[in-house]
């Protein structure tokens, strides 16, 4: 049986009795109303739940993209460690093997951990979204790049000095000044010995030559002679050259002298012939080495003219006792 439409009853106090209620279209129209509303706030409360728990295809593409600019950001970290590693060897060689060999200081560990920027250089990066990271990153950028550009200063100096170095190398004492190479001719070595005609123990500043009178001698670095003396006593006939970089060398005992003071000398060219004038025994070539104000052993600067085994030999004779010629 087909149902009617529902009817709508009220109870009247008057009558005590339940009469049938006439809506007008006003109140038809308001519970349309209220029902709508209430659909509309339905969909709305379950809309916002659906937003905040189930991404949209853009959203997760957005998340997906996040997580691949943080893994990036992570793996660029990693190789800022690396970077900073290889600077700390670069850095290591230069203080302790490249500034070693061409005897200059060390850069200070103040200028090279420098701070870089102020307190608020990375403020903008604050409050972000992994902003520990980022901050981590721009500041290993930041101070690998105040790095780089002290030691690329460094290692401008050090180039230039490796220029000057060419220069100091030929500058400094190196070979002997008498040719031969007969090493039993080195008559007497630096050290105490005694002296030829006072018989008493003395420090002989240098090393004795023996040579035929007349035996070439040779500058043993370039520079500059800075003295020339003709004497019957002490060193008689003598010729000082200042190599500069500290280093000066005497010759004494000359029999002639082939430069004048002032003139410019450089290493191998004749300088004299072996004598012996002065407070000397026999023809010899007395030989000084000074650096600064200080006399030093002349064997140490005979590199360039001694094999590895004539070196090791001129050093154990060195230690003989012997008797000097002047």
């Amino acid at each position: 049986m087909r149902q009617g439409k529902k009817t709508a009853y009220k109870f009247d106090p008057h009558t005590l009795q339940f009469v049938e209620e006439q809506q007008s279209w006003k109140g038809r129209l308001l519970h349309f109303a209220k029902f709508s509303l209430m659909v509309v706030l339905f969909a709305i409360v379950v809309m916002l739940i659906a937003y905040n728990t189930i991404d949209s295809p853009k959203e997760k593409a957005l998340k997906r993209e996040i997580a691949q600019y943080e893994l990036r950001f992570q793996l660029m970290s990693q190789k800022l460690d690396k970077i900073e590693d290889v600077l700390a060897e670069v850095q290591r060689h230069d203080d302790d093997v490249y500034r070693v060999i061409f005897e200059a200081e060390p850069v200070p560990s103040s200028i090279r951990e420098a701070g870089y920027g102020g307190v608020d250089r990375y403020a903008d990066l604050e409050g972000l979204r992994n902003s520990e990271v980022l901050i981590n990153v721009a500041k290993k950028i930041d101070k690998i790049t105040g790095q780089l550009v002290v030691q690329s200063k460094s290692l401008e100096e050090v180039y230039k000095m490796a220029k000057d170095k060419e220069k100091m190398l030929a500058h400094i004492p190196a070979i002997q000044p008498i040719s031969n190479k007969d090493l039993r001719r080195i008559a007497s070595y630096f050290g105490y010995r005694i002296h030829p005609i006072y018989k008493t123990r003395k420090f002989h500043e240098g090393l004795d030559f023996t040579a035929p009178r007349g035996t070439k001698i040779y500058a043993t670095g370039d520079g500059v002679v800075e003295r020339v003396k003709h004497s019957r006593r002490g060193y008689g006939n003598e010729v000082i050259i200042n190599h500069g970089y500290s280093y000066k060398t005497r010759y004494a005992h000359m029999s002639k002298i082939l430069v004048k003071q002032g003139q410019k000398v450089k290493r191998g060219q004749v300088i004299g012939l072996v004598g012996n004038t002065g407070l000397s025994t026999a023809p010899h070539l007395h030989y000084e080495v000074m650096k600064g104000n200080r006399k030093v052993n002349p064997i140490y600067y005979f590199f360039n003219d001694l094999t590895p085994e004539e070196y090791d030999r001129i050093l154990e004779m060195s230690k003989m006792p012997n008797q000097s010629f002047d």
